[in-house]
């Protein structure tokens, strides 16, 4: 059996949603969406089941996989419905809806009048420009919603674009456009990510939406104190298959990208970009085999890695190989990749996947 392995670690995942909430205050929707950032939705949702005030998804069908899968928390869908035809389901289920268009809103107002209850969840586009109604629009979508008669509860919401960015002014700025329209709104605000979570004290409200922290990763680009206590969730290991010495002045891997400079012993990992590995985090980005950190060299291949046990003289064949989780961070690889630990997480493939 190929020996990648996607080890999920379902108490770090307690821990990081009980460290969100306190950070916060109030309530916390766990966000699941995009099957749990790669780490599994049904069996993430489960081993938080006791503790999460309710969850989060991206769509209807992720969802209904959570209420199949035996969850009867909140649901909220932060995309809205896509059809009408949906907000049947959302009144079968029981889901929380996000309203962020005029088309949403007009679907909620044609349901038929024994359709009451909904709780809904209305977007103020403050500043992301990506989704939600701009601010001077922003009341009368609340009024509507509550005098159609349908809609039981509005939660009041934004997303921020730049709280990751914790020195920088325009979260400040979305805040103070959000309250400025929304202080003479009833309902429950909802406004803090996992960035804003740790970095933005004045966006705590009512429900807070940890993402990214749940799952052990920080969303910023440099330490910072809040972050500190996460655990990490997934540890991605394979291990050692193939061994060779080489002499200072070979290439290594596809394109001779590699030259060695020295005498260098090299392992072979079973593990690629076919895997979700990114192909960019070649020659550099950090392994630690049998607990010691070292290095790739060459490209990443589809299916393979060449990494450098020049120095590591009790690693061979067998040895265990951390691509990212405890030795080395999710963070680091997606640096040395361009990119952020959000995609390399959510693009694991043909992984085993244990969950302890």
């Amino acid at each position: 059996m190929r020996p990648l392995v996607a080890s999920i670690r379902l108490d770090n995942l307690k821990h990081n949603y009980l460290l969100a909430r306190s950070q916060h205050g109030g309530r916390a929707l766990a966000v699941v969406k995009a099957n749990a950032y790669g780490h599994g939705a049904v069996r993430c949702a489960r081993a938080l089941a006791d503790v999460a005030d309710g969850f989060a998804v991206a769509s209807i069908e992720e969802a209904i996989q959570l209420r199949e899968g035996g969850l009867d928390q909140p649901i909220v869908l932060l995309e809205g419905v896509f059809e009408a035809e949906e907000l049947a389901l959302v009144r079968q289920h029981g889901f929380w809806p996000v309203v962020q268009s005029a088309e949403q809103l007009a679907m909620i107002e044609a349901l038929p009048a024994s359709a009451r209850g909904l709780t809904v969840w209305l977007k103020m586009d403050s500043g992301m420009h990506r989704a939600g109604f701009f601010p001077e629009h922003y009341a009368a979508a609340h009024q509507r919603l509550m005098g159609c008669g349908k809609v039981e509860r509005i939660v009041k919401m934004t997303h921020f674009a730049r709280a990751d960015e914790p020195a920088d002014s325009a979260t400040r700025t979305q805040i103070e456009t959000f309250d400025s329209v929304c202080a003479a709104l009833p309902g429950d605000e909802s406004v803090a990510n996992s960035a804003a979570i740790m970095a933005h004290e004045r966006a705590h409200r009512q429900w807070a939406r940890p993402g990214i922290m749940l799952y052990g990763a920080t969303p910023f680009d440099t330490s910072h104190p809040a972050a500190a206590g996460l655990r990490p969730v997934m540890r991605l290991t394979t291990r050692v298959f193939g061994t060779r010495e080489l002499p200072a002045g070979q290439p290594v891997g596809y394109g001779g990208t590699f030259v060695t400079e020295r005498p260098t012993r090299i392992g072979l990992i079973a593990c690629g970009y076919a895997d979700g590995y990114p192909r960019l985090a070649s020659t550099g980005s950090p392994v630690a085999v049998d607990g010691v950190r070292t290095r790739i060299i060459g490209r990443v291949s589809m299916d393979m890695i060449t990494i450098d046990l020049t120095d590591l003289p009790h690693a061979g064949i067998g040895s265990e190989v951390e691509l990212w989780g405890d030795a080395v961070g999710v963070n680091e690889v997606a640096a040395h990749a361009g990119t952020i630990g959000y995609e390399l997480l959510c693009n694991v493939k043909r992984a085993r996947f244990e969950y302890s």
